[in-house]
Formats: C-alpha cells, structure tokens, sequence
C-alpha cells in the first residue's frame, strides 16, 4: 500500500487522530447504549452496565481499530488517492467509515471469532454515525486551517535586495557536486538544508549528525510538499536534483522529462512564491552540442542529446520567471571531473583514470572531440561566487563555469593520462558515436565573477589515482559509482519511477522543442 511507502510524519499524524476517533466515539456508544438500557429497566444498576460496556470495549476495540485504519488507507486517508482528493471527498469518507463498521459487525454477528460479549447492534450504528460526523468534521477542520488560519501565519521571511545570503537549500546535495558544496558551504558559515532522495546512497553526507547548522530533508523535487518544507526560510536555493548524464537520461525519456524539466519549473515557482531571490541552477556545456569554435555563452545552442535539450528547457524556464523578486543563475558547467564524497566513474577524466590504475590501459573512443573540462570543488567555488555576488552582477545571467587552459580533446586527456601513470598505455577503440564536440570560452565568468579555477587536469588524476591505490575506492565498476548503472538497476528504475510529481506532469511520450520562451513540450501521437 502506498500509506507503507510514504509513512512520514504527517501522515502518522493523521493516523493516531482517526484511532482516537473511533475509539472515543466506539466509547461513547457502548456507555449511550447501556444507559439506555438502564433508563427502559430500573432493576440494572449504572456501575454494572458501566463496567459491561469496559468490557465490550476492551475485547473488541482492537479488532474496530485495525479495521477501520485498513480500510481508512485503502480508501486513501493516508496517501491522498485520486478518489479522496477529488469533490467526492465527502462520499469517499462515507463509504471507508460505513465499510469499517459493516466489517466489524459481521466478524461478530456471524460468530468468526469467540467473544464472550458483543457490541448491541444500536452501539454500532450510533457509533458509525457518530464516527462518521467527527471524521468529516475533522477533515473539513484540516481543510479551515490550511486554508484561513495559516494564512494569517508569519509569511517566510524574505531577502531584501542584495542581503547576505545565510540559508541555502541545496537540492541533490547528496551527490557528486552537492556532498562538495555543501562541505564548503558550513566551511564559509552558511546554514545548509538538504533535500535528496537519495537514489545514490547516504554514505557521502556521513559525519554531518549533530551540526546544528545542517539539516536532511529525505524528499526529491517531483514531491511537492518536500519542496514547500525544504523552501521555508531559506535565502537561496542551488538545485543540483537531476538525472545528470546522457546515457542516464536516454534509459527513459518520460521520466527524464518529468525530473530535469516539469519538477525544475515546478522547484523554481516553489521558490518564486516563498520570496527566494537567488536560484543557482546547474545547467551543462552539453548544450552547444557540436562546433567547430570556441563558443561562450552568446552562441548558437546545438544540442545533440535528450539530456541537453532538458538543460535548455529549463533555462529557458528560467529565464522567462526571471524579474524583480526572483533572480535564476544559470551555470552551464563543462565536464567535471575529481574526487567527491559520492564518486562518479562515469565521467571521463575519472573513469580513464580508475581504467589506466585498475587495468593498465586507457581506453579512448574516437579521440579528436574536444571537451571543456573542471574541477569538481571548482564548481562548488563558482555556485558560491554566484550565491555570494551582488544580485546586480548575476541575476538573469548565464556564465559558463571552466577554465580556458583545460580545453581538451578525449586523445590529449588520455595522453596526459598517460604520462602521469606510465605503466598504462592509450588504446582507442574506435568512434562510440557520441556526436559532442566542442571549445568553450570561460571569459565571462572569469571577468565578471573573478572565478579562477584552483585545480587542474593533472591535480584530478592523481587525487582519483592516490585513492584507489589507498583503497579509498571499491571497484571502479561497481553500479554505485555511475549514475546510467543505478538507474539500470530493476529495483531503483521501479522506485524512481513508481513515484509521481504533484501538479506537474510530464507527458506520456514526449519532445522538447528548443522555441523561445516559454519552452513549449509537445505530444506525439
């Protein structure tokens, strides 16, 4: 059942007040009913009624409990099915409370168990309507406080033009990227929240227990309600939460249209209405796709993949709530490489590494496609740059993240490779197909942000080297380390998918055409 998946706290809430209803109304009813009697009979005595009616209730109340929260979540109490949610709301609610009591009254009456005393037959149908009134009221009460009184709550705070950001939610801050930043971010004195779902594990963010200024919110970005809790009084939001990689996002298109573009506008409203100024989003170079020159950030976008196709929806998304309470940055990072708290071995500069360390060969497809390449604690320091730069110099803006000087082709990567770990030696197995190739000018950012790189190819191969050698990482092969593997995997492909976005739906078989904004996602028959 859906309420075993998504056992959280609010639903447990939930629960424990429909068990007292029941109970205290199953209560009500016997005492009613034996009164009753006692008011019709002058010979029956209060205390003996009152103490027939305790144990009526102390041999059955269990059974009513189990029954009625069974069929309260079938019904979907707890995970807010389709039925409940809908205008039909109040009949949904009729029909859980009278098939609970039907229920009970047959597993007395037609004896499928041995009591010694039963409920009389006026207790129970007092007791459903009763139950049924206080569950209604208790739902329409609910429906008043969300509605009227937490109106009139304190709104979130909000940052006032070009305040200093304190409080980041940095969602996907499990991952490659987020486990680094989030490490800089408490080094600088920023309060983190993270939002993750963590498909990848938990093991990066170990060691954070009891630092008061970091906090886990177990949620993706498709949730609804885990974004409106992670969003609360936070001054900025980075949002790192995607299927990152083209091999990832090809295994199935809907969900990566539904993760990286439907959940990312629907993350960036979120953020929009609670006063969230700054909105770092990580988008890729991916998206200039195939170029014979060095593009920057004024160039003609060529994607050549689903997955950059995405990246431009979204910033096209972006842009168009760009105004003067909400200020997205786009940061179209090269290919990053180094050592994270969460490895990744899918990436190119890593995976040739673990291959020349592990097997001594470095092998190459293709070879003469260029790539912009960066450091992974690089891009942490640029979405800091960007979270602490005056909004003046950022908003609305698009800044490649790289170095000028690690422009390479896939050959001089394995070569240079090569002469840092010489026991390995270059094989190139020919073209695999990819079609990306291209130089990126990292001028930009570098002039207006001040951003300068700290580490370089050859800094990235011996950290990744030294740490297998050391042991620090398994099997470079594991599924753990390369995010295409994961999602492979029949068991995390069926949880990923088998959850859902509230509000906003991607369609079933669809194409996202690269038009100007709004980003427009079109059906195909």
């Amino acid at each position: 059942m859906k309420i075993l998946q998504r056992l959280t706290f609010e639903v447990l809430i939930r629960m424990v007040a429909d068990v007292l209803i029941v109970n205290f109304i199953y209560v009500a009813a016997l005492v009613t009913r034996l009164l009753w009697d006692i008011a019709r009979d002058p010979n029956l005595t209060a205390h003996d009624q009152l103490m027939e009616a305790v144990e009526i209730y102390w041999s059955t109340c269990w059974l009513l409990t189990l029954i009625a929260i069974v069929v309260y979540a079938i019904s979907g109490f707890y995970s807010r099915g389709r039925f409940y949610r809908s205008r039909f709301k109040a009949l949904a609610i009729f029909q859980a409370v009278s098939l609970s009591y039907v229920l009970f009254g047959f597993a007395q009456y037609l004896n499928l168990m041995d009591w010694s005393l039963k409920a009389p037959r006026f207790a129970l149908f007092l007791g459903w309507f009763l139950t049924l009134n206080a569950t209604l009221c208790a739902r329409l009460w609910s429906t008043v406080w969300r509605l009227v009184i937490k109106r009139e709550a304190p709104a979130p705070r909000q940052l006032k033009h070009d305040e200093p950001v304190r409080h980041v939610l940095v969602i996907g801050g499990a991952g490659y990227i987020g486990s680094v930043l989030c490490r800089q971010l408490l080094k600088r004195g920023y309060s983190v929240r993270v939002l993750d779902a963590f498909l990848y594990g938990r093991e990066s963010l170990a060691g954070f227990d009891g630092n008061p200024q970091f906090e886990i919110i177990e949620g993706e970005s498709r949730d609804v309600s885990a974004v409106f809790r992670a969003m609360l009084d936070m001054d900025a939001v980075v949002h790192l939460g995607e299927l990152v990689g083209d091999p990832a996002c090809t295994l199935d298109e809907k969900l990566t249209l539904e993760v990286n573009l439907a959940a990312t506008r629907m993350v960036a409203e979120a953020a929009q209405g609670y006063g969230i100024k700054r909105f770092v989003y990580a988008s890729s170079c991916s998206v200039y796709g195939a170029s014979s020159e060095t593009l920057d950030e004024r160039s003609e976008l060529n994607p050549v993949s689903l997955y950059a196709r995405a990246k431009i929806g979204c910033e096209r998304t972006l842009m168009a709530l760009n105004g003067v309470d909400f200020h997205p940055v786009i940061l179209r990072l090269g290919t990053v490489y180094g050592r994270s708290f969460r490895p990744r071995f899918d990436l190119v500069i890593n995976l040739l590494t673990a291959k020349a360390v592990c097997d001594g060969a470095i092998t190459i497809f293709g070879g003469n496609q260029w790539r912009p390449f960066v450091h992974v604690q690089d891009v942490a320091q640029a979405i800091i740059l960007s979270l602490e730069a005056p909004l003046s110099s950022v908003k609305g803006g698009i800044f490649n993240v790289g170095s000028d000087k690690q422009n390479y082709t896939i050959t001089e990567i394995g070569e240079l490779i090569q002469r840092l770990l010489p026991d390995a030696h270059v094989v190139n197995q020919g073209n695999d197909g990819d079609r990306r190739d291209y130089r990126v000018s990292f001028a930009k950012i570098r002039r207006e942000l001040g951003f300068k790189p700290q580490f370089t190819v050859e800094d990235g191969v011996r950290e990744i080297a030294a740490a297998l050698r050391a042991g620090h990482i398994g099997n470079y092969l594991d599924k753990c380390y390369s995010n295409y593997k994961t999602l492979s995997d029949p068991t995390n492909y069926l949880t990923i998918r088998s959850r859902h976005i509230y509000g906003v739906h991607a369609p079933s078989s669809t194409e996202v055409e690269v038009v100007p904004t709004p980003v427009r996602v079109v059906a195909r028959g």
